[in-house]
């Protein structure tokens, strides 16, 4: 039986990454549910397409055991992270990938993606995949120089033109 799967959009989010993914997942009959790292529903792009999203992250914290995966869709809100750190849905934004990765659930994601799972402690002694400007900060995980990355239940893209080199094992993973 597929697995069920938790995708955190950030506002502004990278339409082509996030976009990869609901298709593989659509086309493969794999159930995801969508969440704004956001005040509320509507978000866009980073090229500002508005999208109504199914909830806030808000709501999806504390109900993590509901989910088998997580993806980070990363955007051009991650640059700006550390101004918006104190908000709420960035301080539930943490929580709720610590809470899925300290379950030993399978996280998914691209850029900057594996940055974030670091932050949160999730990371030790795992390979990641990170975009090249925030590979500095990786200090629990190893970050490297390849495209895409498999180490366990970590599944990264050092950026989303890379998504499809990791997308194959993604949907091995989801299926099972």
């Amino acid at each position: 039986m597929a697995k069920k799967v938790a995708v955190l959009a950030v506002n502004p989010v990278n339409g082509f990454g996030l976009f990869q993914y609901l298709e593989s997942f659509f086309e493969n009959g794999i159930t995801y549910k969508v969440y704004a790292v956001a005040d509320s529903k509507e978000i866009k792009t980073n090229s500002g397409i508005a999208l109504t999203v199914d909830d806030v992250i808000a709501n999806l914290k504390g109900h993590e055991d509901e989910y088998d995966a997580m993806v980070f869709a990363c955007g051009d809100a991650v640059p700006v992270f550390q101004q918006n750190a104190s908000k709420q849905y960035n301080i539930d934004l943490m929580d709720v990938i610590k809470n899925f990765g300290e379950k030993g659930k399978i996280m998914i994601g691209h850029c900057a993606a594996a940055m974030l799972f670091d932050f949160t402690g999730i990371t030790e002694e795992k390979k990641l995949a990170v975009h090249p400007l925030a590979k500095p900060a990786i200090s629990k995980g190893q970050a490297t120089d390849e495209d895409s990355v498999v180490d366990g239940n970590f599944f990264t893209a050092k950026e989303e033109h890379y998504i499809c080199t990791m997308m194959p094992q993604v949907l091995e993973a989801l299926k099972k």
